[in-house]
């Protein structure tokens, strides 16, 4: 039978155009679900990660700080990608914005993006040819740029290479997270805090880090806490007026009188006191003694001994913490000390005057006892730490503050040479913030360890390898598309 000319194609142009506008909209629809989904995952949902290596966690420290910023803060990476750190940094920084989304992170790659890294140079005044590989911090016209170089700690390893000796620096630690709180802190406040670091009593030095008695670390932990150091002499001078903290390390010689008064008229106006003695100064009082000795606080003569917590003999792992935000993050870990002085409370049992509070917070172990003192020395836990805090006059307003003190039986525990053992450097942070009233910033925060996997194969497993990849795979998609083209045909 003919076909009729006649008859009506099967769809209408009207029918055309529903079926169109019908999966359009189903397109939109699933667009939408999708982002919703993403972003209601994004801010109400647990992320899960498939491996510790896609996993960047965040220190309850970084998370509080980054919950109580209110500021916009633009973060560009001025980097090349194909730097081994890059994905590590751009991860973290991505948790950053996760954490809180005021924070935008943008990356200009001046290899493959000229354009935009020359404007990045004229704003940033970047116009040295080795200045590449930044991390840029920007609020509000505040800049702080952190090279990347300075992320990582690094130690050299050999090459095995069987003509020459050569030699690679490997990554062993990762200090984006404690360097970009750093750069947060100085780009949204104002104005940083100041420490003043007593000198001219054989106190060690603040500039070198290489001395193995320095207090370079120590000032480079201040300065990641946006806390400005810097040197300080009361021969001729007072206590600047915009002193913050004051910090006596380790005296070794006797402080003049004039200089004691100093110290004292600090204090009483509602300074902040940060006070370390050590074994060298055991026999020759510095002066601090009977000013700490008015504040509730007895610095013994006698250098203590644990013999059941210690590596050397004159080292002392003190394990053992009191109730305090110096020493609450501290649980679970333990502080190396070398030689320590006893320092306790003068009355433990009676009230501290003025509305002082007076706290032991740091015991060595049960067996411990002083050096030197007794031919059968009594073993008890011994205290090496006391906090002092006054609480202000209400209805008036102290110059400075509330006065806190914290006094330390040792010195050499946060010198160069030490601070990186146990939690000496966590616990150097808790003190100054402690004393500076940041209790924001009371959480652990240090450098991460970085996990290197290196695969080791032979001449002939590469062989074979290569044979898999190149051959093997391709040839069997191959052989299965023609399987597949053979059915169809039949």
């Amino acid at each position: 039978m003919a076909s009729d000319p006649s008859s009506k194609p099967s769809f209408s142009r009207g029918r055309k155009w529903s079926i169109g506008f019908n999966v359009l909209l189903a397109v939109i629809m699933v667009f939408a679900v999708t982002v919703m989904a993403n972003y209601l995952s994004g801010r109400y949902f647990q992320r899960f990660y498939l491996s510790t290596r896609t996993r960047v966690e965040l220190s309850p420290r970084t998370v509080h700080l980054l919950q109580s910023l209110t500021n916009q803060v633009r973060v560009v990476l001025y980097y090349d990608k194909d730097q081994p750190l890059y994905s590590d940094i751009s991860e973290l920084l991505k948790e950053f914005h996760f954490t809180d989304p005021a924070i935008t992170v943008e990356t200009v790659d001046y290899d493959r993006d000229p354009g935009a890294a020359q404007d990045l140079k004229i704003k940033y005044n970047l116009g040295a040819s080795t200045n590449k590989d930044l991390v840029i911090f920007d609020c509000g016209g505040n800049t702080k740029i952190i090279p990347g170089n300075a992320l990582a700690e690094y130690t050299l390893e050999p090459v095995p290479n069987p003509t020459e000796r050569e030699f690679r620096r490997r990554p062993v630690a990762f200090k984006g997270e404690m360097m970009f709180i750093g750069a947060l802190l100085a780009v949204t406040t104002p104005k940083p805090f100041k420490a003043c670091f007593l000198q001219g009593h054989g106190e060690p030095s603040l500039g070198d880090s290489s001395e193995a008695m320095g207090y370079g670390k120590f000032a480079g932990i201040l300065e990641q806490n946006h806390i400005q150091v810097e040197p300080l002499t009361l021969v001729n001078n007072p206590v600047p007026a915009d002193c913050n903290l004051l910090i006596i390390a380790g005296p070794k010689d006797p402080i003049a009188q004039h200089e004691l008064d100093q110290i004292v008229q600090y204090v009483t106006e509602g300074g902040r006191l940060l006070v370390m003695f050590n074994a060298y100064s055991v026999n020759r009082q510095t002066g601090l003694e009977p000013i700490l000795a008015n504040w509730g606080v007895k610095v013994a003569s006698g250098v203590i001994a644990d013999t059941n917590n210690s590596y050397s003999g004159s080292d002392v792992i003190v394990s053992a913490f009191g109730r305090n935000p110096t020493v609450n993050p501290l649980t679970g870990s333990s502080l190396e000390m070398v030689l320590p002085r006893e320092i306790s409370r003068i009355d433990p049992s009676a009230p501290a005057a003025d509305g002082s509070k007076v706290e032991e917070i740091a015991f060595s172990g049960p067996e411990s006892f002083l050096r030197g003192h007794q031919s059968t020395p009594e073993r008890r836990p011994l205290p090496l730490m006391v906090a002092v805090e006054k609480s202000g006059v209400k209805g008036v307003v102290s110059e400075r503050g509330s006065t806190r003190i914290l006094v330390i039986g040792d010195s050499i525990f946060l010198d160069n040479q030490l601070i990186d053992a146990a939690a000496n450097r966590d616990f150097a942070g808790y003190a100054v913030n402690w004393l500076l009233d940041r209790t924001l910033l009371l959480e652990g925060l240090g450098p991460k360890p970085i996990t290197e996997y290196r695969i080791m194969v032979s001449q002939s497993q590469l062989q074979k390898l290569e044979w898999i990849l190149l051959g093997a795979m391709p040839g069997g998609v191959l052989m299965l598309g023609g399987l597949v083209w053979l059915r169809r045909r039949r």
